[in-house]
């Protein structure tokens, strides 16, 4: 008896009445037109091992391997699809990435010329307070902007950094500083046409180390400054209360997402799978 219920705000849905452990074709196709139309979906009270949070994420499509950088190493190598994400360090050493940093607005991995199109995140410890996880629905900041920035962006592209995570730490590999040409990163459009929805979403990835390929850096900067400026002020966005047993998705081509302010002393994991895209973002405008 699934059962779907929006929440209160911009996106995001729960799902009820359903196991992801069984989820059979029918139930599915419903959860992917769900995901569809509310951009972010959360299961509460489920009971996942890594193969059953892997077998679910593969129903939305082939799985990227887990983040490491250039030369680094997965947390388990055994299971390099997973992503462990956590606070706790174990004599001395972190038990998974981002520790307590506080995430600035992002979307995930859209320095690589093929970003994911899903990530999916599951709650295996959470702290009383803090950690809690915020979305931005980026069909309705594109919607939302005013027509002469709208009318600025048509057409434009921007280069997305890969040398930082976005708790702002050098991955593995790279420099401390590189110029914009030389920075590695994709490049990709300002404005993207959703796959599936058919909508237009802006599609900015993170703020820093941002550039707008072919304009002069001040006023590349003054405009992803003003786009970005459009999202911090913004109110289309849905905040996550993280409980033990939640399994949340989201669409990484059309939702931002940043998680706030964490305790040291508290614990927080997660474990986490990302859901390879077919094809690249498309430009809102292209043939």
């Amino acid at each position: 008896m699934l059962k779907i219920v929006p929440t209160d705000g911009a996106l995001g849905a729960d799902i009820e009445g359903v196991d992801l452990k069984k989820v059979d074709d029918a139930t599915f196709a419903k959860i992917e037109d769900a995901w569809h139309d509310n951009l972010v979906l959360r299961f509460r009270g489920q009971d996942l091992d890594d193969d059953s949070l892997a077998d679910f994420s593969r129903r939305f499509g082939v799985l990227d391997m887990a983040p490491t950088g250039r030369g680094g190493t997965p947390f388990d190598p055994g299971r390099p699809e997973i992503t462990v994400l956590s606070n706790i360090v174990v004599d001395g050493e972190a038990v998974g990435a981002l520790g307590n940093s506080e995430l600035v607005w992002h979307q995930d991995m859209t320095y690589n010329e093929l970003p994911p199109k899903a990530s999916l995140l599951y709650a295996m410890e959470v702290p009383e307070s803090g950690g809690d996880t915020s979305f931005y629905n980026m069909y309705k900041a594109y919607e939302t902007l005013p027509e002469d920035l709208r009318a600025r962006v048509k057409g434009l592209s921007c280069k997305h950094d890969a040398t930082r995570t976005s708790s702002g730490e050098l991955r593995h590999g790279y420099e401390e500083s590189y110029t914009h040409e030389a920075r590695p990163g994709a490049v990709h459009p300002f404005v993207i046409r959703h796959p599936a929805s058919g909508r237009l979403a802006l599609f900015l990835g993170r703020r820093p180390n941002a550039y707008v390929p072919g304009m002069p850096e001040e006023e590349g900067d003054a405009l992803l400054d003003e786009l970005w400026a459009h999202i911090n002020d913004g109110p289309h966005a849905w905040t996550q209360n993280w409980r033990v047993g939640d399994l949340v998705i989201w669409d990484n081509r059309c939702a931002l997402h940043r998680r706030n302010g964490l305790d040291p002393k508290s614990r927080r994991l997660m474990h986490r799978t990302q859901v390879r895209d077919e094809a690249r973002p498309v430009a809102a405008w292209a043939s």
